[in-house]
């Protein structure tokens, strides 16, 4: 099965459920469409989070700084060198342990208002998922619309996650980065943009495997033709 426009991340979970129900429905009748990656792929969110890195560029790179900074004192902990910090190794440094805790506390606080932006701009678009999505429900005449972790097998064609973030597009093309002094993100919305974080950092992690698999392979000297 094949999850239209949905991330290695997004697209793991898999249950069970439509395996025995008529190819023919699946297509017509039954669909699947993966919420998180609706609001993850949609193009409001990403000139959201573009804007919003422009605004805050330079809380971002201060962020940036604290965490390289908290990385130092972490691994400074481990006296050892093994790659494990032991609490007889954490108790023997207490005042890293209180550095590791203000920089924590810093990094905190220089990303809130970042972070304020992203949940507004994701819970804007999340207050208008259920009309997009029954959009695409009327459009295509879904009975029943289910989420990739309760699926053991679908034909590509079943999933409507793209018709959705389409729809979601038309619906709401942009949206504001700027809340209301007095607004509070929901703890659906605050969920949701924890998923959006560790989404990102997973692409930001494989990407970087891919690049320096690529900047290896480039280093390694290749073979020279032999003459007769």
């Amino acid at each position: 099965m094949k999850l239209a426009k949905t991330t290695l991340a997004l697209a793991t979970a898999i249950g069970a459920t439509l395996a025995a129900v008529p190819a023919a429905a699946q297509v017509n009748g039954v669909a699947i469409s993966n919420p998180e990656a609706v609001i993850f792929n949609s193009q409001a969110r990403l000139d959201a989070y573009k804007q919003i890195n422009e605004t805050y560029q330079s809380q971002i790179q201060q962020v940036t700084t604290l965490r390289q900074e908290l990385n130092t004192l972490q691994q400074s902990l481990d006296s050892n060198s093994d790659g494990q910090v032991t609490e007889a190794e954490a108790n023997a440094q207490p005042n890293v342990i209180t550095q590791i805790r203000q920089k924590e506390q810093q990094i905190g606080q220089a990303y809130q208002p970042i972070a304020r932006a992203q949940a507004y701009a994701i819970e804007q678009l999340l207050a208008d998922y259920a009309n997009a999505s029954r959009q695409v429900i009327q459009q295509k005449q879904i009975q029943f619309l289910l989420t990739p972790d309760v699926i053991q097998y679908a034909p590509d064609s079943a999933d409507v996650t793209g018709d959705i973030v389409a729809a979601l597009d038309q619906r709401m093309p942009t949206v504001s980065s700027t809340p209301p002094a007095e607004w509070r993100p929901a703890q659906e919305t605050v969920a949701l943009q924890q998923r959006m974080n560790e989404i990102m950092l997973g692409l930001a992690q494989q990407q970087a495997m891919q690049q320096a698999a690529a900047s290896q392979q480039s280093a390694q000297p290749q073979a020279q033709p032999t003459g007769r």
